[in-house]
């Protein structure tokens, strides 16, 4: 099955945070707001926009002249909206993504979000947790393997820590 294309949602996301935006600010979106978890190039931001107009999810904002100012329209308000309600996977990019465009913290995705991703980090935790017992049984197995080893109890604490992150915001 295809990969589900991410590109237009965060780019609804992104017009819908600032209400418009021209290529150029998007593009600057991505180098300095959402580059930390989400890239995308200046060669796919604007024809997924010339796509995203054709179907009507944002028009032009007409009153600047000078450049073209992007605007989301109810339809692809309630698109973004259809695209955040939809369950996650064990993509920490797509949390990452889903929770940057909310905006308000009485929305009640907030909280559906952040219990969905809880789960998901809790069952990667106890994979985690069974794989360390399953692939070092002894010492001897840490020490022929060690930078393995560092990796997963890496993997481990990370899981931890963001665990304690999501319970902490619920």
């Amino acid at each position: 099955m295809p990969k589900k294309r991410i590109l237009p949602y965060v780019l609804l996301g992104l017009i819908n945070n600032k209400e418009r935006l021209s290529g150029y600010q998007i593009s600057q979106e991505f180098k300095n707001e959402v580059g930390d978890f989400w890239h995308a190039s200046h060669s796919q931001i604007y024809p997924e926009l010339a796509r995203m107009k054709a179907d009507g999810w944002v028009s032009d904002d007409e009153s600047d002249n000078k450049s073209t100012y992007y605007i989301v329209t109810d339809q692809g308000s309630e698109i973004l909206r259809n695209w955040m309600r939809e369950p996650l996977d064990d993509n920490e990019e797509l949390f990452s993504l889903k929770l940057y465009f909310i905006k308000d913290k009485s929305d009640p995705l907030l909280k559906d979000l952040i219990t969905q991703e809880l789960v998901l980090r809790k069952l990667k935790y106890q994979y985690l947790q069974e794989r360390l017992k399953t692939v070092f049984t002894d010492d001897k197995k840490i020490k022929n393997n060690f930078g393995h080893y560092l990796i997963l109890t890496r993997a481990i604490e990370r899981e931890r820590n963001h665990i304690q992150w999501l319970e902490d915001k619920l």
